[in-house]
């Protein structure tokens, strides 16, 4: 029997690991012994019940949080060995609630996603322009340019961040809930965006709560409770009636979509 807890060969081209990841907040320990494998060039989807360490992982991964056991690694060097600045070239974070400065428009809240490319001395180039034009266009933002952060709905605010960390143009970008607060249609606006970030060539690792969603936009998963990881792999894969029960305390049922071939999760009762 497959043990979906651990890394598989399909996992095995990942340019963002972990190995035997444990730590958390001041004397709190939120993840054991965490080791996963982000594919590249998927759009993984972390998932699990509410405080079981999703977002923790993230911010390992993002080197906000420092592990106190194990290694978050890139390319296979740690991440603490590596320049702040050159990190800030290979990944970008989309934060939980991320908070704009009052008055700020559309396009020079993108234009902050460049930073990184620019030294001391160096001035605003051609490459910026283009890097912030083509972030907007990507993400449906153009005709949103000149307005202010403050005027937007929370779909458009949304992808206004997310543009901000493609004008980053990292390989490599996590979100942090990034439908959380969204209506349905805002939501599934993001995960196709997602997606189409993903079919473009980058690494998209998001936390998502919504089951169904995770197991249709997604191509690889992991499965969290109690800081641990319990199963990863696809969602077909991963997405099984035993693997629900196991990570959230659900009977449920899973079917196929007709659509997508994709499983979805029909909650039957709380174990």
């Amino acid at each position: 029997m497959t043990d979906l807890a651990t890394p598989t060969a399909a996992a095995a081209e990942a340019r963002l690991t972990t190995e035997h990841v444990s730590g958390g907040y001041e004397r709190t320990v939120v993840l054991h012994d965490v080791t996963v494998r982000v594919p590249t060039g998927s759009f993984t989807a972390i998932i699990g019940p509410n405080a079981c360490g999703k977002s923790t992982l993230l911010r390992m991964l993002s080197r906000l949080l420092r592990p106190s056991e194990g290694k978050v690694l890139l390319d296979g060097a740690d991440i603490r060995r590596t320049s702040v600045k050159q990190f800030a070239r290979q990944l970008g974070l989309l934060p939980q609630t991320p908070i704009a400065p009052e008055g700020i428009t559309v396009s020079e809240l993108i234009a902050r996603g460049r930073h990184p490319h620019q030294g001391v001395l160096a001035q605003w180039s051609r490459d910026d322009e283009i890097a912030v034009e083509r972030a907007m266009r990507d993400t449906g933002v153009t005709e949103l340019a000149e307005r202010h952060i403050d005027e937007l709905s929370g779909g458009q605010r949304q992808r206004v961040w997310i543009a901000m960390s493609l004008a980053q143009e990292t390989p490599i970008l996590l979100l942090d809930e990034p439908t959380t607060y969204l209506d349905i249609a805002h939501q599934l606006e993001v995960l196709e965006l997602v997606v189409r970030l993903r079919d473009a060539g980058r690494t998209v690792v998001a936390v998502l709560h919504d089951l169904n969603q995770a197991a249709r936009y997604a191509d690889h998963l992991i499965a969290m409770r109690d800081g641990e990881v319990v199963a990863q792999g696809s969602p077909r894969e991963l997405m099984t009636e035993a693997t629900v029960e196991r990570v959230f305390g659900l009977v449920s049922r899973v079917i196929t979509d007709p659509d997508t071939g994709s499983p979805i999760v029909l909650p039957r009762a709380k174990v």
